[in-house]
């Protein structure tokens, strides 16, 4: 039997010269997603007395493309906690996986006395999160995390790429953070304190009203959006909201824009 290694395809040495592994994808560098490429806008998040009120639409754009017009940006988490999602939809999806091995490890190791609450979900998405920064190597999202503490209190707080963390009774992504945070904060004049005096019903007002604004201001959203009221009796989540009443009118007072000067 010939044992040369061109008898079995290998190219010979001293015709061809030793092989250069460093055309190999092994001996190059290792390379991380640096910019995001189909991503998802603001999610909008607003606590009441009762719960929480979280908010996203349903556009994935491919850079300025508005290409997918159906990618539902929001998760549930048994038994009552809800997820938004900001930033890359691939990241995203990946993070989706995480938390479904969670609820299915957490469903067989568990008992109904101690099921994970949003706090919980919280910590652990953003150490998932400071991990990956930690490796060079974060995931592209920012997320709001709704639902209830230990003690029953609504619950609302995001986790970004690095891994910073925050609370407050309003919270929003993207560009909501610029456009619908001030019009949110109107209804918590005083922080924390306002929360017992906010019903359900303003709360959801409050988000359709951010969610039109967005729609007219941020040109990476669209006027089909998920919506989840959070209480303790469970998530009521709407996933094929469609703005109502709207109006463009407000448009023939810009100036500035093309070829209009006056």
């Amino acid at each position: 039997m010939n044992h040369y290694p061109q008898a079995w395809g290998r190219p010979r040495n001293d015709v061809y010269g030793p092989y250069d592994h460093s055309y190999t994808h092994s001996a190059m560098p290792k390379t991380h997603t640096q910019s995001p490429a189909v991503t998802g806008t603001s999610v909008l998040g607003v606590k009441f007395k009762d719960g929480v009120v979280i908010a996203a639409d349903n556009l994935a754009s491919y850079g300025s493309l508005a290409r997918f017009t159906d990618v539902k940006r929001i998760r549930t988490f048994a038994p009552n906690t809800v997820i938004g999602f900001g930033g890359d939809v691939s990241d995203m999806q990946y993070l989706d996986r995480l938390l479904q091995t969670l609820e299915i490890n957490e469903n067989y190791l568990s008992s109904s006395e101690h099921s994970l609450n949003a706090r919980n979900l919280h910590t652990y998405l953003s150490k998932v999160m400071y991990k990956r920064r930690s490796d060079f190597n974060p995931l592209w999202n920012m997320m709001l995390i709704a639902g209830f503490d230990e003690d029953e209190k609504p619950f609302l707080a995001s986790a970004d790429l690095l891994g910073t963390t925050f609370s407050s009774p309003t919270l929003a992504t993207g560009f909501g953070a610029h456009l619908a945070q001030p019009l949110l904060r109107r209804l918590m004049p005083h922080d924390e304190e306002s929360v017992k005096d906010v019903t359900k019903e303003q709360a959801v007002d409050a988000v359709r009203a951010c969610m039109k604004v967005l729609f007219y201001r941020d040109a990476r959203s669209m006027d089909k959006y998920s919506i989840a009221v959070i209480t303790k009796d469970g998530v009521d989540l709407k996933e094929d909201e469609k703005l109502e009443n709207q109006s463009w009118a407000f448009a023939d007072q810009i100036r500035g824009y093309g070829t209009q000067v006056n």
